[in-house]
């Protein structure tokens, strides 16, 4: 199994290709429904596996709150816009304007995480705990796949 670094890399490697996907389709085109969808329930299961196994596990140090905080916040932010973008009309101007500004923020978030908060995680998930930790993630990540329906109804009913 790769571990918890190399996992989160992998599914960011992907998101990135689909939103490169996306960005270059066209209206409410099979292709962009294909992409987006793929890209929507990936993206779910991954912020809520995320912040589950990797950032409950950097909080036990004081500077990992604030970056957990950070990013967790971060999700929230993004979260908001993939629910807008999934009840918005594919071929409308204004779907492919908020894609573009999740797709930036996106990019930002990912990057950020790979070039900052991995080196310093790395001080709370050694390499002895890598490949646990990796397998935590993903096996997270399969579980809220399963529920990202309920969630959403859920979050509707608040």
């Amino acid at each position: 199994m790769p571990s918890i670094y190399d996992a989160i890399k992998q599914d960011h490697d992907r998101h990135r290709a689909l939103l490169g996907k996306i960005d270059g389709t066209e209206g409410d085109s099979a292709e962009r429904r294909e992409a987006w969808d793929a890209f929507y329930h990936d993206v779910k299961s991954h912020a809520a596996a995320e912040e589950e196994t990797f950032y409950s596990k950097l909080m036990s140090k004081t500077w990992g709150q604030d970056a957990a905080r950070h990013s967790v916040q971060e999700h929230a932010e993004m979260d908001e816009i993939l629910e807008e973008l999934r009840d918005t009309d594919m071929s409308s101007p204004a779907w492919l304007q908020r894609f573009r500004v999740l797709k930036h923020d996106y990019e930002h978030h990912m990057d950020e995480e790979e070039e900052d908060i991995f080196a310093r995680a790395k001080e709370v998930i050694g390499a002895e705990e890598n490949d646990a930790y990796g397998d935590k993630f993903l096996a997270r990540k399969d579980k809220e796949a399963g529920i990202i329906e309920e969630k959403r109804a859920d979050a509707l009913e608040d």
